[in-house]
């Protein structure tokens, strides 16, 4: 596996491989600074490694992770850490991340390239869309979809039937109990919109 990306979020990344049993061959990271990564090589042009392998891209932001997806000609690969607790009924798209503790229940949709982070869940018949970033201990009832490039903060909480747009933010311990218009930014409890992201 390649990790294209050599920050924090490739370190969570790099440990979730480990304990998978997943050799990594290397990150690509365009820092020139940047030439290990806890103890792997750092190159700068993902053409210096091996073409035929899988690729993660473990970059937190969901903008700049479409990006490099659409550029990319290799394969995805995915890493779900073994703490993890999925549903056989899920469905993961590829270059998607699951950290320790995520509970996934049955009949759930997760897209490609998404980060389920530390301690999320996401309730049975969930829907999350490509590039989604639901941060930890953030938590969606049933019945919850989640579109396109929207950030999910910290300790959110959504009820059940809510569709949240998509590139919305929802606010770091926000509670959503409306749906959510695409590029909303909420916040509060119950959360409001505060702006639309551009």
């Amino acid at each position: 596996m390649i990790l294209y990306g050599a920050s924090g979020h490739a370190k969570v990344i790099i440990e979730i491989l480990e304990k998978q049993g997943i050799p990594i061959t290397g990150l690509v990271d365009a820092n020139p600074a940047v030439q290990t990564l806890l103890g792997y090589r750092v190159n700068q042009l993902l053409s210096d490694l091996d073409a035929d392998e899988q690729v993660i891209i473990s970059i937190g932001n969901n903008a700049i992770r479409k990006k490099i997806a659409t550029e990319i000609g290799q394969g995805f690969g995915t890493a779900v850490h073994p703490s993890a607790n999925i549903s056989s009924r899920t469905e993961i798209g590829e270059g998607t991340v699951m950290m320790a503790g995520v509970s996934v229940n049955s009949s759930t949709v997760v897209g490609k390239h998404v980060i389920l982070n530390t301690n999320c869940l996401i309730d049975h018949d969930g829907v999350i869309g490509d590039y989604v970033h639901i941060s930890p201990n953030a938590a969606l009832a049933g019945n919850v979809t989640v579109c396109e490039g929207t950030h999910i903060g910290i300790g959110a909480c959504v009820i059940q039937g809510i569709n949240i747009g998509k590139w919305a933010t929802i606010g770091a311990g926000a509670v959503i109990i409306k749906d959510v218009p695409d590029y909303a930014l909420v916040v509060g409890n119950p959360a409001r919109i505060i702006e639309y992201n551009k």
